[in-house]
């Protein structure tokens, strides 16, 4: 990889846009739709020879308050209580005007998708997220963030708006401050320089570059990166170099529920809907209620770094909305047993202890780890996956006006002509990862993608 570096600009361009987004996930590709409805220029630039970024690799679910899915399900949300469930996850260490801006707009450009683009959204209406106090995550029908990537380029192509891949930034021009363009690589290591009015970074994080994560967030360097490899920090070292303020850099999101070996992430449904986590002894270890970008950490601390979830058929069935459970359960990454001792045969995990643990669930009220229990207790069959700790994305980046999705400088001023959205932008995830609040991460990839690409349009 060529360093992202600062250039002054060459004597001539080789193209010229008004709007020039780098990155093609769901935040750029909104911003695209966003900038081109209001009568932009727009040219998107792509790493990957397709698009597909950290949001492919995620269920695709978007959180958003108040929208027309809620209304139809008789569920009672306003941003209001969007921002306040934000807050109460991150203990009020988010910057208030961004998670409230962020929390009204959600529903909006859910219903923008929706109605000018044809995405067909739904709200999840069987299982809560923790966290949040209304069932207010939207997605697509396979609930896969794959079906939310081809369904955004889709509508990117018939609205003909360009979106050229394997085209890296590997330099951004400015003069006076402000930037002017980009220098591309293309596979062959040739260049191209764009000219542009307003860049529009949405190249993510930087969770695919180990060192910077060492730096920043060493309590879970050693996980297993379950996003995007392109996810570099150019936008961090890019804003470094400008002057532009970062926040939060050792936030992240994790998830301690991706069956090991295959690698495949097992919804947190399989908790929320009664299920437990026991680590290789058979003990419960911790309250999974939390969440489970806390999980990530909690499994990794245990014998071997890894842990079994085991729920019931009742809770499988729900899990089966999700195309990655299907797939977990078509690769043999589930087991199904009749019985306890069955499990432990078929897991390897002590049976007495595994028996114990299970009795122990109380059918209602707090355990001793402070979960409360609403759900009923396990039925036979019991299903059980291994699962290991990985790290999503990091939440932390350059820092926003929430109005615009400009670059903060360090001294306050905002940038004219440099915008953030997606992992390249700070969230609203508080500075580690217990603040991350299911959905987070799309939801800024979304509401500020729509921010920046509208401009003054």
């Amino acid at each position: 990889m060529v360093n992202p570096n600062i250039a002054p600009p060459p004597p001539n361009y080789d193209l010229k846009v008004q709007t020039l987004i780098i990155g093609a996930g769901a935040a750029g590709m909104v911003a695209a739709l966003s900038a081109h409805e209001s009568g932009q220029d727009v040219l998107v630039i792509e790493a990957d020879s397709t698009p597909a970024g950290s949001t492919a690799l995620s269920a695709g679910l978007i959180p958003a308050a108040g929208t027309q899915f809620q209304t139809r399900a008789n569920i009672t949300d306003t941003p209001t209580l969007f921002a306040a469930d934000i807050q109460a996850k991150a203990k009020g260490e988010n910057d208030s005007d961004l998670v409230s801006i962020m929390a009204q707009t959600a529903g909006l450009v859910i219903e923008w998708l929706t109605k000018t683009h044809g995405l067909p959204f739904s709200v999840i209406t069987d299982f809560d997220y923790p966290g949040h106090s209304r069932r207010r995550m939207h997605g697509l029908p396979t609930r896969s963030g794959r079906e939310l990537i081809d369904a955004l380029r889709s509508r990117i192509d018939a609205l003909e708006i360009p979106l050229i891949c394997n085209r890296r930034a590997t330099t951004l021009f400015t003069q006076n401050g402000e930037i002017t363009g980009a220098q591309l690589q293309l596979p062959d290591g040739t260049l191209e320089t764009v000219a542009c009015d307003r860049l529009i970074l949405a190249c993510n994080g930087f969770g695919g570059n180990r060192a910077m994560v060492s730096q920043h967030m060493p309590n879970i360097d050693r996980a297993i990166w379950f996003g995007h490899d392109g996810n570099r920090g150019e936008a961090v070292t890019w804003g470094a170099a400008l002057g532009a303020k970062t926040t939060h850099l050792g936030a992240y999101q994790g998830h301690g529920n991706v069956a090991h070996p295959h690698g495949i992430l097992i919804t947190w449904a399989t908790i929320t809907q009664g299920g437990v986590q026991v680590n290789l002894n058979g003990d419960r270890f911790w309250n999974e209620s939390l969440g489970y970008s806390e999980a990530a950490r909690a499994v990794l601390a245990q014998p071997g770094g890894t842990a079994w979830v085991l729920f019931d058929s009742r809770i499988a069935s729900i899990a089966r909305q999700f195309e990655d459970f299907k797939n977990a359960e078509k690769q043999g990454a589930v087991l199904t047993t009749q019985t306890i001792a069955d499990l432990a045969t078929a897991t390897g995990l002590p049976k007495t202890n595994l028996s114990k643990t299970l009795s122990n669930i109380p059918q209602s009220g707090p355990d001793a780890f402070g979960r409360d229990w609403q759900t009923p207790p396990l039925a036979p069959p019991v299903h059980a996956v291994k699962v290991t700790g990985a790290l999503f994305h990091t939440q932390g980046g350059l820092e926003v006006d929430p109005a615009t999705a400009a670059v903060k400088r360090t001294n306050g001023v905002m940038f004219e002509t440099f915008f953030a959205t997606g992992g390249a932008a700070c969230g609203v995830s508080g500075s580690g990862d217990s603040g991350y609040l299911s959905g987070n991460g799309l939801l800024a990839a979304v509401t500020l993608g729509y921010i920046a690409g509208r401009g003054n349009g």
